[in-house]
């Protein structure tokens, strides 16, 4: 018999071995590397926790996704694993879970090892559950919500409420916009942004005299700082910073409406059940669109396929989003905000 099958026949007759006695249920989660995707899979972690009150949690993830997970309730442990050749930080995560016995393993990311962990219960999502639907609706079908899929859900902690408090006070409406992506075909121009924003908070916008809210990383502050010149005659809040993102979490919270490109910003604005707005070109907003009631999402007027033809040069192309104008990010902003306000 190859090993690989040996190790998995042995796993399954000592599961079948483990006692059934009562005790806190142990939970090992393992979802993924990029911050929106780890994002739309707390939902499914959220439904976890709610239907195994006390028990105690263990998520894998990758380094900058790690801070999403620090106030998850019964938090036992967070697992960070930088890629490494030959996929050896599989081989790490085993080194580091395979003393435990397991009630439930959620594997999202198809670990070659996970399936070598003692367990009770192991859950993974195939790639055939990935194709053709929204991620949320994928992760969902590991556990057989596909129907009535889980909102995403993050958990705050005191140090990032008083953060947002203080940032973000409690003085009227505040516009948010997140200008910046992991790709630039995915941004949309900074000049567009700043004549939205000065158009949603003028004195006949849906925001009038609203206070603007610039997200993004530090490493993102060359693309983001044009959009802050832009708005400097504005009350502009500079959120273009090293925070971690349970602070940014809060602070977008406490905003009133978000608007910005593709981007993991996108769906923690979501997760934080505001009127969120996600501009969309060279990536998929079927996929990938803002989840929840109050979201949308707004394309340029040519289709996916055209913005991202085959042998795009993704390290030299430049934004894909020109066609995308400000009227019709307007309307579909305006479209939104009267749709979940009246």
């Amino acid at each position: 018999m190859h090993p690989i099958g040996a190790l998995k026949a042995a796993n399954l007759l000592c599961n079948r071995a483990l006692p059934s006695y009562k005790r806190q249920m142990r939970i090992l989660f393992i979802t993924s590397t990029r911050i929106g995707d780890a994002v739309l899979s707390t939902g499914l972690l959220a439904h976890l926790i709610e239907t195994h009150p006390g028990a105690q949690v263990t998520v894998v993830c990758g380094p900058v996704a790690e801070n999403l997970f620090q106030g998850v309730p019964g938090l036992e442990r967070i697992i960070v694993l930088d890629k490494k050749p030959l996929s050896l930080h599989w081989l790490e995560m085993w080194t580091k879970c395979i003393a435990q016995v397991w009630d439930m393993v959620v594997d999202l990311r198809n670990a070659p090892l996970s399936a070598l962990l003692l367990s009770r219960r192991q859950l993974r999502l195939g790639r055939a559950a990935k194709q053709n639907r929204h991620r949320v609706i994928s992760l969902a079908s590991v556990l057989g919500l596909e129907n009535n899929p889980p909102m995403p859900q993050l958990w705050t902690r005191d140090v990032d409420e008083t953060f947002a408090k203080q940032t973000i006070p409690d003085d009227g409406p505040v516009l948010a916009i997140g200008p910046t992506a992991n790709w630039q075909g995915k941004v949309w121009m900074v000049e567009r942004f700043a004549e939205l924003a000065l158009r949603l908070t003028s004195a006949d916008g849906i925001l009038p005299g609203s206070r603007i809210a610039v997200f993004a990383h530090e490493s993102e502050r060359e693309m983001a700082q044009p959009l802050l010149d832009a708005l400097k005659e504005r009350r502009t809040i500079d959120l273009v910073a090293g925070n971690d993102l349970l602070s940014v979490f809060a602070c977008l919270k406490r905003s009133s409406l978000y608007i910005g490109n593709d981007s993991g910003l996108m769906h923690l604005a979501a997760a934080a059940k505001i009127p969120t707005l996600g501009l969309f070109g060279p990536s998929r907003d079927d996929l990938y669109a803002p989840w929840g009631d109050k979201c949308r999402a707004v394309r340029t007027p040519i289709s996916y396929e055209e913005a991202f033809p085959p042998g795009l040069d993704t390290l030299t192309t430049k934004s894909r989003m020109g066609s995308l104008e400000v009227d019709a990010v307007e309307a579909a902003a305006n479209a939104l905000w009267y749709d979940v306000t009246q």
